[in-house]
């Protein structure tokens, strides 16, 4: 089995971040427990990330730059409401394959509030230049319109939050969304 370089090893430890942050958190997720998903030892691990906050950032990122690519893919060629649609219907889809990168969305807003009041102020900086990126990847396609990229967002951040509170697609929580909001059973946005 070839080696794995500096930069894929980097790249397993940002996904091994991920479900790990996912599920404890910023304060429950110990860099240890990352390092032994990764096959690696914590100061390899400080080898590739000067520390936890950084392997943490590392994980929030990806996940918005993810969620950026998710509805640029789907919204390429398209615009106003097919655009919605089809940006809507890969979220849901990326949440429902990927329930790691809902729950590191989730984690990530609450790591953004705590550090902030503790006056660490870089990381929610950052974070809200990555969501600034995400609120163009659907501002675009949707005409540039503030209205429309509100409604859109905020639709989703519910979605975001019935989904992480584990309400299912027939529950009755749901009936307010979108009218196309299920489809067979499935919540699509």
């Amino acid at each position: 089995m070839p080696r794995m370089s500096a930069d894929e090893r980097r790249e397993s430890v940002i996904r091994a971040a991920i479900a790990e942050f996912a599920q404890k958190g910023y304060y429950g997720t110990s860099t240890e427990a990352i390092a032994s998903r990764v096959g690696v030892s914590q100061p390899y691990l400080f080898r590739l990330f000067p520390g936890k906050k950084a392997i943490f950032a590392a994980a929030s990122l990806r996940c918005v730059d993810d969620t950026c690519k998710v509805f640029e893919e789907a919204a390429e060629g398209l615009e106003g409401e097919e655009a919605l649609h089809a940006m809507a219907n890969a979220y849901v889809r990326l949440i429902t394959e990927q329930p790691e990168k809902l729950q590191m969305q989730m984690q990530t807003y609450i790591t953004v509030a705590a550090a902030e009041a503790e006056g660490d102020h870089e990381f929610g900086e950052a974070v809200r230049r990555a969501w600034m990126r995400l609120w163009d990847a659907v501002h675009l396609p949707l005409g540039a319109d503030d209205g429309e990229t509100t409604t859109f967002l905020a639709y989703g951040m519910l979605i975001n939050t019935l989904t992480a509170m584990g309400f299912p697609p027939e529950h009755r929580v749901w009936q307010g969304m979108y009218p196309a909001a299920r489809i067979n059973g499935r919540l699509e946005k």
